[in-house]
């Protein structure tokens, strides 16, 4: 289907690919990924023929129709429903001169052909399409000058897809995709009767809905069979292999060296000298093979622990104006939790964001915040904040007006921006350092919660990880809204769902989640057809549910407490050791060793009765929910 041959390509004398060449065959799904900024985007462009090679070529099957999502759809008084419609020119095309065709023949032949392309359910088709993405029937049949520009990408996704080219291209699909659409878009993929090249960096989403990987690295294109984890395990194994044999090579020059060295001076022995000489030459150690890791993220740790409960909603309710989106909210975020709020999309879940941050106040009920809780909201809106003109070296200047220059940039480079990017102005920046920018900004004075609304839509994998790993050492708490299951699965312990019109707990795992959707979407349990009787059942076990928790609910406060005490006599401890562990403390007076040594003493044993405590704590526990089950 596709072929690419010793493709070389420029940007400003900066090289992105210097004879690259990557095969994908007939019929393949290839998730396309690499660093940000290595030339992905680029390289679709070189595909779809907007921009030429400098050297090489880039060959399609004759004939093939190539389809990408290039921009937004246009807002205006068609419906969403014909927008996808018209996508199928030649539909499109053959009932309007149908209209106007007067040829007994050629009237024969149109609807033929309207025949063969299965037009007769083109509108169901697409009515499926977008039902998938998210658009019940009503909103189908609305304007998309009623839509945000988001709901429009999704409108040209869903018009890409109805079209069905025989190469589809899809860069970062997901990103204006809830995780009900990105799992819908996953199943459909799978299925997808032509080729599919995607840029992506979803984990989950590379594992189930392709079969192949390309992979661009060091101005390179390399095909792997299988899906992501298999890419990156064989990608380890072949690193291992080749720099145990670059490794072996240079021993082996070496004891070749040291030979010559030793006795390329002596007469006897010039002739073996120079034979060696020649099969140093011959030996060729492979290049290195290394990640190109990503710069870590770096999140203050909150200045202090906040109290317990941190934050507690009383039946509050939430909504725009006049208009309540949530009610009968009653729940409460304690200084250690990390919760992944999840739902369909339109159910309210960056209402609920809104409300955690500030931005919008309770319409009713009562909502309460710990005294000088600091709040971090990450949300895409929020990057339009950043001031394009000013670099980041110049937004941090802002907050540290008294700091030496040395400082500023040591604070800029946590944030994971070089030192080449800190002088870059912010319009110049990508979106995934940006979205390092205003993190590492909002995050600027060690706040106690972190409210994350889509974070990874900008960042490559690494970058995901990085994140995953900066999250995990944070120890405030942290809501998280994603469509990323890798992000959610590997940081947060608790879910929260959006329905109903109100926030409530999930009381079961992703997974589970995950099969309900399916189940929802293949009509297998639909809300509508389920009846009273379902309704009143699914109440009632809620309501169980919450009553269980609720007679749990002390011993898991006094396990916290325990928790927050052993974390507090840990650190104590550490510092104390630390002292204890520097030759000069010696110096000093004998009076203050035999005190430090009593505080270590002291830490020690109250750390052993904690533990002990906490123990005891968990069995009881344990054993309170095993009575319940």
């Amino acid at each position: 289907m596709l072929t690419i041959t010793d493709l070389t390509y420029r940007i400003q004398g900066r090289p992105l690919f210097e004879g690259a060449s990557l095969v994908l065959p007939d019929g393949s799904k290839t998730g396309f990924v690499g660093k940000n900024g290595t030339g992905k985007t680029t390289l679709f462009h070189l595909i779809q023929g907007h921009i030429a090679p400098e050297t090489g070529s880039i060959e399609v099957n004759k004939k093939a129709r190539i389809g990408s999502v290039a921009q937004e759809a246009v807002a205006s008084e068609v419906s969403v429903l014909d927008v996808v419609l018209m996508a199928d020119r030649e539909r499109t095309a053959l009932l309007a001169e149908a209209e106007t065709a007067t040829d007994p023949h050629r009237i024969g032949d149109i609807h033929t052909r309207l025949a063969e392309i299965d037009a007769h359910t083109a509108e169901a088709r697409a009515s499926t399409i977008l039902k998938g993405l998210g658009f019940e029937k009503e909103r189908q049949l609305g304007p998309t000058s009623e839509l945000s520009g988001g709901w429009r990408m999704r409108v040209s996704l869903a018009a890409v897809l109805f079209s069905q080219p025989d190469l589809l291209l899809l860069d970062e699909p997901t990103n204006y995709l809830d995780l009900e659409g990105t799992l819908w878009l996953e199943k459909y993929l799978q299925t997808y009767p032509y080729t599919v090249f995607m840029i992506s960096h979803d984990r989950d989403l590379l594992n189930k809905a392709v079969t192949s990987i390309a992979h661009l690295e060091h101005r390179k294109l390399t095909f792997y069979k299988g899906a992501y984890d298999t890419f990156e395990e064989t990608r380890r194994m072949q690193m291992e292999l080749n720099n145990k044999s670059r490794e072996k090579t240079l021993d082996q020059i070496a004891h070749l060296q040291k030979f010559v060295d030793r006795f390329k001076a002596k007469a006897t022995k010039a002739a073996q000298a120079q034979a060696r000489v020649k099969m140093i030459a011959k030996l060729k150690p492979p290049a290195a093979m290394f990640d190109e890791t990503s710069l870590p993220f770096n999140f203050p740790n909150p200045k202090k622990i906040p109290a317990t409960p941190m934050m507690t909603f009383d039946n509050v309710s939430v909504g725009y104006g006049d208009k309540v989106v949530l009610r009968h909210i009653t729940n409460r975020i304690d200084p250690d939790d990390r919760i992944a709020l999840i739902g369909v999309n339109g159910n309210g879940k960056s209402t609920f964001a809104k409300l955690l941050s500030g931005d919008l106040r309770p319409m009713g009920g009562e909502m309460r915040k710990g005294k000088g809780l600091e709040i971090a909201y990450f949300a895409q809106h929020q990057l339009d904040k950043l001031k394009p003109e000013q670099t980041p070296f110049e937004h941090i200047v802002e907050l540290m007006p008294y700091d030496s220059e040395a400082k500023r940039r040591s604070r800029v480079a946590q944030m994971g921006l070089t030192t080449s990017r800190m002088d870059t102005k912010v319009k110049n920046l990508s979106g995934g350092e940006r979205a390092r920018l205003l993190l590492g900004l909002i995050t600027f004075g060690g706040p106690g919660m972190l409210i994350l609304d889509e974070p990874t839509n900008h960042l490559d994998i690494d970058s995901r990880d990085a994140l995953v790993a900066a999250l995990n050492d944070y120890t405030g708490a942290v809501l998280i809204i994603s469509h990323d299951r890798h992000l959610i699965d590997a940081t947060a312990d608790k879910l929260w769902i959006a329905q109903n019109g109100t926030i409530e707990e999930f009381d079961d795992d992703l997974d589970s989640y995950q099969r309900q959707l399916t189940s929802n979407s293949n009509g297998k349990s639909n809300k509508k057809d389920s009846g009273p009787i379902v309704v009143e059942d699914r109440k009632a076990a809620r309501q169980g549910a919450a009553a269980r928790r609720a007679e749990v609910a002390p011993l898991r406060k006094s396990i916290k407490d325990v928790e927050q005490k052993l974390t507090r006599l840990r650190t104590e401890l550490a510092r104390v050791d630390g002292i204890l562990a520097d030759p000069k403390t010696y110096d000093g007076a004998p009076e203050r060793v035999i005190s430090l040594g009593r505080d270590k003493a002291r830490f020690e044993g109250d750390i052993a009765s904690a533990e002990e405590k906490w123990l005891m704590l968990s069995e009881e526990l344990e054993a309170a929910e095993r009575a319940q089950a």
